[in-house]
């Protein structure tokens, strides 16, 4: 926790002081009022207010849900969104009726709303955290498709002993790839190009 002790004529000078010398916004502090202000007798004796002044620690799942519950009230869509505790990340599960536009081609649209409610979740939170977005388990969908492509075209590899390129993929697709063939002793897999047309190639092992 930050916090800062500070005085001023008022209450009120003394917070902003103390708000000024944290760089914060005024709804992100907690407020102890420690002295208020007295004029004394006959001028003499007067006290200062004084206060401390608290940084609030941030949720950053908390902000996650605003942030995105902010971008669902402009593309005026009705999402439930149910939190899911992981050990090492969790995960925001959307529901409702036409989410394809949070989907987009192969992800793309859920990968960049993910990457942006990351970023706000995290900029200001005490401890950070992972936040994986997924849209009615389009993800698990989508792995398993990934896997199943993977051994179609591993097996198309070896009766025909050409190598195969699939399209650009997100780091994490490339890896489902990487990780469904990792134990066919016969196939190599292994990435080429430059982002955002980074792919994967599966070739027969020399």
């Amino acid at each position: 926790m930050i916090s800062v002790e500070k005085s001023g004529k008022t209450v009120e000078e003394a917070i902003e002081s103390a708000v000024l010398e944290l760089g914060v916004d005024r709804e992100k502090v907690d407020v102890q009022v420690l002295e208020t202000p007295s004029k004394g007798f006959l001028g003499f004796g007067g006290k200062l207010a004084k206060v401390l002044v608290t940084v609030k620690k941030v949720d950053a799942s908390a902000v996650a849900r605003e942030f995105l519950q902010k971008v669902f009230d402009t593309m005026q869509l009705t999402v439930t969104v149910e939190k899911i505790n992981k050990e090492d990340h969790v995960i925001f599960d959307l529901r409702g009726n036409d989410l394809g536009v949070l989907i987009g081609k192969h992800g793309q649209t859920l990968d960049a709303l993910q990457y942006l409610t990351n970023l706000a979740a995290n900029r200001d939170a005490d401890d950070r955290v992972r936040i994986i977005l997924d849209v009615e388990d389009y993800r698990k969908r989508r792995e398993e498709t990934l896997a199943n492509l993977a051994l179609r075209l591993a097996d198309k590899v070896k009766r025909r002993g050409e190598r195969v390129s699939l399209e650009p993929m997100s780091p994490h697709e490339r890896k489902i790839i990487h990780m469904a063939l990792q134990e066919d002793h016969r196939i190599v897999t292994y990435s080429e190009g430059d982002e955002p047309f980074r792919k994967v190639v599966i070739a027969l092992k020399r």
